[in-house]
Parts: structure tokens; sequence; C-alpha cells
């Protein structure tokens, strides 16, 4: 393997992962061994609101252009679009990530599950790079929803395609025992990930959570871990924060997810933390589509030389 090659795969030389499974992955794969992908799964997570952002967001036309301008390593989008729309452009080379489950905004999210809106072999059929998963760690109904990753790890495996789960910690318990942005239970789902099988993990970066430190519910561990991350430097605990997130992967990937929209320069200042964390890339979807084109494109580049240094 040259010099170059051995740097772009450097992120999937700590755990073992089959040929098939790289073969796709170098696909996703800048040469700095980092990735940044487009995500446009929230038409089905958060219904269609997102019409009233001021770019052309509803459109997956404008989405793909987005992509293949800005140099995305890939696009994550569930298969109705997949099939209508990015097989039109297929021969572009820009790497397809199949979602083949998700949830609508409807039901109350005490109780989340992320169910099937398709499956591997068809994303396999049309020349998927990856698949996407969402596991909402801690919720009452895993036991629909560790099997069902379990048959989709399986079915990855078979055809030798990576698996990129989305782990969110999700519903009512979770809330009760410190929130789905704790280091608790950001660092909790990544492991859990890598327990199922995941050749990439997809998580948010934690945020402070001070009314965990006094909440018996809590291991003390995390607790006393919270109370000693609240007495560092904003810029300290922000980096300390995003390092433990890597480190729950142990040689399993991370990209961190950008959210909601925010401002510019916050999320470049957040995105260089992230980098010096050791993150594998990002998957910024609303921070980048909600804007206009060229705002996004000037975002993109931004991040781009981030992941490129």
């Amino acid at each position: 393997m040259s010099q170059s090659e051995t740097r772009a795969m450097r992120f999937f030389k700590d755990a073992h992962f089959t040929p098939g499974e790289l073969a796709r992955v170098r696909q996703m794969v800048r040469p700095s061994g980092r990735s940044l992908i487009l995500p446009y799964d929230q038409f089905i997570e958060h219904d269609a609101r997102h019409l009233e952002a001021k770019s052309d967001a509803g459109n997956p036309r404008y989405i793909l252009d987005l992509a293949l301008s800005g140099g995305y390593n890939g696009v994550a989008i569930h298969y109705g679009l997949s099939k209508r729309y990015w097989s039109q452009i297929a021969e572009t080379g820009l790497p397809l990530i199949v979602k083949i489950s998700g949830k609508t905004s409807v039901p109350s999210s005490d109780h989340p599950l992320s169910v099937p809106t398709g499956f591997v072999e068809e994303a396999v059929r049309l020349g998927a790079s990856g698949i996407g998963y969402t596991l909402y760690y801690g919720s009452s109904r895993q036991d629909e929803d560790l099997p069902h990753l379990s048959k989709v790890r399986r079915e990855c495996e078979r055809f030798g395609i990576p698996l990129i789960v989305w782990a969110y910690p999700r519903g009512e318990a979770v809330q009760k025992k410190g929130g789905q942005d704790s280091n608790y239970m950001v660092e909790s789902a990544v492991r859990m990930a890598v327990e199922m099988g995941a050749t990439i993990v997809k998580a948010n970066l934690p945020k402070k959570s001070p009314d965990l430190v006094n909440n018996e519910k809590v291991p003390s561990y995390f607790r006393e871990l919270e109370a000693s991350l609240l007495k560092m430097e904003e810029k300290e605990q922000y980096l300390e924060r995003a390092k433990r997130v890597v480190t729950a992967g142990q040689g399993i990937p991370i990209l961190f997810s950008g959210g909601e929209k925010g401002d510019i320069d916050q999320v470049v200042r957040s995105a260089e933390l992230e980098v010096k964390a050791g993150a594998f890339g990002f998957i910024f979807g609303r921070n980048m589509w909600k804007r206009e084109k060229n705002e996004a494109l000037e975002l993109t580049k931004k991040v781009s030389a981030l992941l490129d240094s």
C-alpha cells in the first residue's frame, strides 16, 4: 500500500474491517483520510418544515447539486430519492449512502423507534457505498430496535457494505438520566453502536449538563466526570467532550453531526476542535442546505480546509 493510500485509510487501521467494507469506504474518503457527508434524511425526521429555508431545500436536485459543487464525499438519502434522483447523476461518482430507517415527528418522542424504510439489498442494487441506520439508544423500544439493527448488520456483512449508525440517545428514560446531549448518554450510545457492529458512527457533540451532577439516577462516574468538565475553560471543555466521544468509538471512526443551522463562525470553530479531537469527519445537513447556495459553499470550503489540513 502506497504512503498516500495509507494516509487515506488511516482511520480504519485500529480495528478489523472486511475487504468489502474497505473498498466501499474508500469511495467516501478524502486523500487526508477524513470525510464530509451531506445528509438529507430530515424531511422524514422533521416533517416538511424545512421548506421555509432560504435555499431551495425541498428540491432533491438542489441537494445533489450542492453535494457535487461542494466536493462532498457522499450524500445520505432514503430509497425514494436514491432511486428517482441520485440514479440520474450516479455517473458523476458522488457516493450514495442509503438511509434505511426513520420515523416521523408526529408521535410522542417518549418511546421512539426508527423503523425500516428500505432494505440493504436494494441499496446495493442502486450502487450505494454505505447504509445508514438510526439507533435510538436508551429508548424503551430497544427490544424492537436492537434485533432489527442486528439483521441490518448481518445483511451489510453479507453484501460487504459499510454500516453507518446514527447513534442518538432518545426517549423518556434518557431524559430522566441526564438528557440526550450529556456525555453520559452520547458516549454510551457510541459504544452501543460499536458493540452492534457499526463500520462508522455518527454522533452529536455533548453539551453542558449541570443538572446531571446531582442526579442520583446517573452513575457516579458520569456525575463526577460532568462536575470536572464544568470546571474547565470553554474551549478546553469542548475539546475534552469531543475527545471522549472519539475515545468511546475505540478505533471505529466518528462522524460528528452538525445539528441545527448555526452561526458560521461558531460552526467552523466547533469543527476545528472536533478535528483536533480526532474526528473522522462531519455529516452536516441543515447547517449546509438551509443556507443560500453561495453561503453554503463558502462554509463547505472552510470545513473542507480543516479536513484536508
